[in-house]
């Protein structure tokens, strides 16, 4: 679709390209990913009413089928709520962010003992040594990506 809409705009700038592009996304977003919560609501109705089909007896092996397919695109459609929507908060921090350096000096330290490798286990012992860790990844990687003669 990208390809398609760039190619269609021909000889235009390209800043004006970029300006036509997005609004042709959002019009293709619209389409795909409108309401999402609706989407999802859709997909519950119909994993409803086949749970009422075999309640009411109708069981074979499509209606298995058909309602383990309509749970998958439900789980679809929560993970890309659930993306949306943590998509949206950062997009909110960043802005925030800015405006409020205290914030981001207080995120950073948070981030890096998150990320920090406290302790390991190395030949079936528990490390928490630093300089050890350090260098017991150096060696496994060392090992793991060395040259063959």
């Amino acid at each position: 679709m990208v390809k398609e809409e760039w190619r269609g705009l021909g000889n235009v700038q390209f800043l004006d390209k970029l300006k036509a592009l997005s609004k042709s996304l959002g019009r293709w977003h619209k389409q795909y990913f409108g309401n999402i919560p609706e989407k999802i609501q859709k997909f519950e109705d119909k994993i409803k009413k086949v749970d009422d089909q075999v309640s009411n007896g109708v069981y074979d092996g499509t209606v298995e089928a058909r309602r383990k397919a309509l749970v998958r695109c439900c789980e679809v459609w929560y993970t890309r709520q659930d993306i949306h929507w943590k998509q949206m908060s950062r997009s909110r921090q960043a802005k925030e962010m800015d405006m409020n350096t205290r914030y981001f000096h207080n995120i950073a330290p948070a981030r890096r003992r998150n990320n920090r490798i406290e302790s390991l286990v190395i030949n079936g012992m528990l490390v928490r040594n630093h300089a050890r860790i350090k260098v017991s990844i150096r060696d496994f990687y060392r090992n793991l990506y060395h040259q063959e003669e």
